[in-house]
C-alpha cells in the first residue's frame, strides 16, 4: 500500500496520469486536465472525461480573479489571479454539464462557460 502511495506521489510531481486502488483494489487513472482561465473563457472550453473516472483539474487564472461552478457536481471553487488551484471529482453520471465563471471578471463575464461531457 505504500509503495502505491509514492508511486502517485512521484506520478502527481511529474505531471503524468497517476494510478488509484477503486473499493475493488483494481487499478484506474486519474484524469488530469489543464485549464486556463482568461476573460472570458476556459481553455479548453469542454472537457471530455468517462464515467466513474477520478477527475483532477489543475485551473490556473492569467488575468483576473475567477471561478469555477458545476452546480450539478455541487463545486464551487474561486481560482485568484496568478494562482492554481486544483479541483478533484468523480465524474458519477453520464452526462453534458454546464460550468460557469463564479467570480464577475468583467463585462463578458455572464458568457464566460464551458461543458463537462461525461461519456458512459
Amino acid at each position: 500500500m505504500m509503495l502505491i502511495g509514492l508511486m502517485l506521489l512521484a506520478a502527481a510531481s511529474q505531471g503524468t496520469v497517476s494510478q488509484e486502488a477503486n473499493d475493488a483494489g483494481t487499478m484506474r487513472g486519474v484524469h488530469e486536465i489543464q485549464v486556463t482561465l482568461r476573460k472570458y473563457e476556459f481553455s479548453p472550453g469542454t472537457l471530455r472525461v468517462r464515467k466513474g473516472e477520478q477527475v483532477k483539474l489543475v485551473m490556473a487564472a492569467a488575468d483576473h480573479d475567477h471561478g469555477f461552478k458545476l452546480d450539478d457536481l455541487n463545486i464551487n471553487q474561486k481560482i485568484p489571479k496568478g494562482t492554481t488551484v486544483v479541483v478533484e471529482f468523480t465524474a458519477d453520471k453520464a452526462g453534458t454539464f454546464q460550468f460557469r465563471c463564479s467570480n464577475v471578471c468583467g463585462l463578458g463575464h455572464r458568457g464566460m462557460k464551458g461543458t463537462l461531457v461525461v461519456e458512459e
